[in-house]
């Protein structure tokens, strides 16, 4: 079964305070050590929502059918800098399954 997952998230001041090229730096971090080691399990998108709303900066959509490698996946990101400085606040996740109905129905029919 496949999950859709959104982690709405906030940057703390401290984050935008670092240069792009600090902040580049912890995208590479990001991708190469959050990311990478799940990558062939996990698809992991960025969207920016700041200027969309004021309840989070951004967010995470992230598909994948192994929710053990998206809950390693969160704990990485929870022992990153990311969080451990304080540059991002989790404000909620969201989980999904596309379309579950139909496969229930298949299921169950």
């Amino acid at each position: 079964m496949k999950y859709g997952i959104i982690i709405r998230y906030q940057f703390a001041p401290a984050w935008l305070q670092l240069s792009r090229e600090e902040r580049g730096k912890y995208e590479d971090v990001f991708q190469k050590e959050i990311v990478g080691p799940y990558s062939d399990r996990l698809t992991v998108r960025h969207f920016d929502a700041e200027a969309f709303t004021a309840d989070y900066s951004d967010f995470l959509l992230i598909e994948t059918d192994d929710l053990k490698a998206y809950y390693y996946f969160v704990e990485g990101l929870r022992d990153s800098d990311f969080i451990a400085r304080g540059w991002v606040r989790i404000h909620d996740i969201t989980i999904g399954v596309p379309d579950g109905y139909k496969e229930y129905e298949n299921d169950n029919t």
